[in-house]
């Protein structure tokens, strides 16, 4: 997400840093780069110029040219306005009595799999959702929302077979919902390829009838400025109150982030980055800027570990690692647990200066069948193996390659590269070091563990029953 146009902001900030003296030609041609960027990565034309005007305009005033440090004077502005285009604050959702949201968007932007989503993080804030099927066009979407909402244990309103009144079938479903005892009903309503007088006028019958607090527009990221065009016709058509963007782990622009906000004034309420009903997290344009600019966004990144993460059995790890006696026991068991937080990449991308970092790796480092390998290798050991790695010799490495289908230099290697980890994990200033070298490849630098510490207290990692990832 946004990996182009962040790698040529790195580049161009990088060259106004090492600029001695700020004047107005460096500054122009900076931001010329910026704009071809900004367009590259499918920001709306008229965004990207009006952007590129109110950066320059603040970037030529007395106090930033006669500061000590104008480069970085211009990165904070750019990161400011680059913040308020993607919306200022976090808006929240609507949730008074009636609670009631209605979905809606084209087919494929992935309506049906956002309210599921939306159900089960709407569950885990302690509210009691419903799921309601109101397309009535295609009965595979009623079936995948019935199945969705099974898998996040949610309960769903199925219409009757045969109904084809939208309205109807509403009224139905509400009174179901007085029955269920629900705080949030969500409407996961049809959807066509494109925009048609037929799609909007029962839209708008079903959102009169609703009358709902959140009218929320899923659109795929990955259809660049088509997807500015859509939000602007369903605003016409129903007044929409929010955003969902779907699809950002695999967009490389993400430009309809930074015009979706512009062009209609409605804020992105939320963000789908994976196909895992856990997937899916609010849209907070402070962090999103600093991602866009490198600099990472540990509070996410804290907030995701947080929730897969047992207390008790990372501290526990934690108190072995510092102690030297880490074994491959801990090892499997962090494995599983990374592995549960979904794409590896897509966690550590929120790191601040990973992209760069990441540049370095081989290809394979995040490819999920070389983690399973390394995991076969770990379950081919005894219980005995794995808790003294040193009695693993030439004999038991062999039967282990065999039992786990890999070669002996694989299993070689893991041992090898586990034993130098130890080493660094005995060595606090080592590890210390790394961290440091880590956060200095980023724009914004990376919080030491210490602060790091501080920071999931905040986030309710230091009261009993929470959670604390390291």
């Amino acid at each position: 997400m946004f990996s182009s146009l962040s790698d040529q902001l790195d580049k161009t900030f990088r060259d106004l840093r090492g600029v001695g003296k700020i004047s107005e030609s460096n500054i122009t041609e900076a931001l010329r780069d910026i704009r071809i960027a900004l367009l590259e990565a499918d920001v709306e034309f008229g965004v990207a110029k009006e952007f590129i005007a109110k950066v320059k305009d603040k970037s030529l005033g007395a106090d930033v040219l006669k500061s000590i440090k104008p480069g970085e004077q211009i990165v904070k502005i750019f990161q400011d306005e680059l913040t308020d285009l993607l919306g200022g604050d976090q808006q929240p959702l609507d949730l008074n009595p009636p609670a009631r949201i209605l979905i809606c968007g084209l087919n494929g932007a992935g309506k049906t799999t956002t309210s599921a989503k939306l159900a089960l993080r709407l569950k885990k804030e302690g509210r009691r959702p419903l799921l309601v099927a109101c397309d009535l066009y295609r009965p595979a979407a009623i079936d995948q929302l019935a199945k969705l909402a099974e898998q996040v244990d949610v309960p769903c309103f199925t219409p009757e077979p045969g109904e084809k009144d939208v309205v109807k079938a509403a009224k139905a479903a509400l009174a179901w919902a007085e029955q269920q005892g629900g705080t949030v009903t969500i409407f996961d309503t049809a959807g066509r390829q494109e925009i048609d007088e037929k799609l909007v006028a029962e839209l708008k019958r079903l959102h009169k009838f609703l009358d709902p607090r959140e009218t929320l527009l899923v659109a795929d990221a990955a259809t660049g400025q088509q997807a500015v065009s859509v939000a602007t016709h369903f605003d016409e058509a129903v007044g929409i109150t929010g955003i969902v963007l779907t699809k950002l782990d695999g967009d490389a622009r993400g430009g309809a982030a930074l015009s979706m906000r512009a062009v209609t004034g409605k804020p992105i309420k939320y963000i789908g980055e994976g196909e895992k009903p856990e997937q899916f997290t609010e849209f907070h344009p402070n962090r999103m800027a600093d991602r866009i600019l490198g600099m990472g966004d540990i509070v996410g990144m804290v907030e995701q570990v947080a929730d897969k993460v047992n207390e008790q059995d990372a501290m526990r790890s934690m108190k072995r690692m510092q102690e030297g006696r880490f074994d491959f026991n801990d090892f499997l068991e962090q494995m599983r647990m990374i592995r549960s937080m979904g794409p590896l990449d897509g966690l550590l991308g929120m790191m601040p200066g990973f992209s760069k970092m990441k540049k370095k790796l081989p290809t394979a480092a995040f490819d999920d069948k070389r983690v399973k390998r390394t995991e076969a290798i770990v379950l081919s050991m005894t219980p005995h193996e794995r808790g003294r790695p040193e009695i693993m010799k030439g004999s038991r490495r062999q039967r282990i390659a065999a039992g786990s289908g890999t070669s002996l230099m694989e299993v070689n290697q893991l041992i090898k590269q586990f034993g130098q980890m130890r080493k660094m994990m005995k060595s606090p200033g080592k590890m210390k070091n790394m961290m440091k070298q880590m956060g200095g490849m980023g724009g914004g630098g990376m919080p030491g563990m210490g602060d790091m510490e501080g920071m999931m207290k905040k986030l309710g990692g230091g009261k009993p029953g929470g959670k604390f990832p390291f």
